[in-house]
């Protein structure tokens, strides 16, 4: 029998899901025992090389980079989770929803107290950078997402008991402990 397939990835976020992930310490081994990673930081691999079984979201869409790479885990994944609060509600990077776009690039490029050398007045503009979104949307506005891990980050132990849940087909147990913020 094959293992299932996992895939990871990071948008519009910290990476700190990632980190979380990895804060299941040593019961990582026993994670590799029980799925095969694809697509993911975890192994470095870059591109699907097959159908996934369960897809890890962590970070929001702020650019067509992080929409086009949502919209290719929900066709290669067959159950896609929305890990932490940016993929669920946006988190931290929405906090510039309620600033024109416009208004942003001028900060960031312009007039910022940190901008040292921009005689030209240039905003980037080339073909090969993402276009940036009117605002930042949490994944499920843009793809089905199957299942949601809510925190900032979610607690290892959460991640650990959904894979195990998802990868056995047994039910996901969420204890207090695993899902407080207190």
């Amino acid at each position: 029998m094959s293992k299932p397939i996992v895939a990871t990835t990071s948008l519009a976020g910290c990476f700190g899901c990632h980190m979380s992930l990895l804060d299941i310490d040593e019961r990582i081994l026993e994670l590799i025992e029980l799925v095969e990673f694809n697509k993911s930081p975890v192994d470095d691999i870059k591109v699907f090389t097959k159908q996934c079984d369960i897809g890890l979201i962590e970070g929001g869409c702020c650019n067509s980079e992080n929409v086009h790479v949502l919209k290719e885990f929900r066709k290669n994944c067959k159950i896609l989770v929305s890990l932490g609060e940016c993929a669920i509600m946006g988190g931290l990077p929405a906090l510039r929803n309620g600033i024109p776009v416009k208004e942003c690039l001028q900060e960031a490029y312009l007039d910022g107290p940190t901008v040292i050398e921009n005689s030209g007045k240039i905003l980037p503009n080339d073909d090969e950078l993402p276009m940036i979104l009117d605002k930042v949307y949490p994944c499920h506005e843009i793809v089905k997402i199957d299942y949601y891990l809510p925190g900032c980050a979610p607690r290892a132990d959460l991640i650990w008991n959904a894979l195990i849940a998802l990868v056995t087909g047994d039910e996901l147990k969420l204890p207090y402990e695993v899902v407080k913020f207190d």
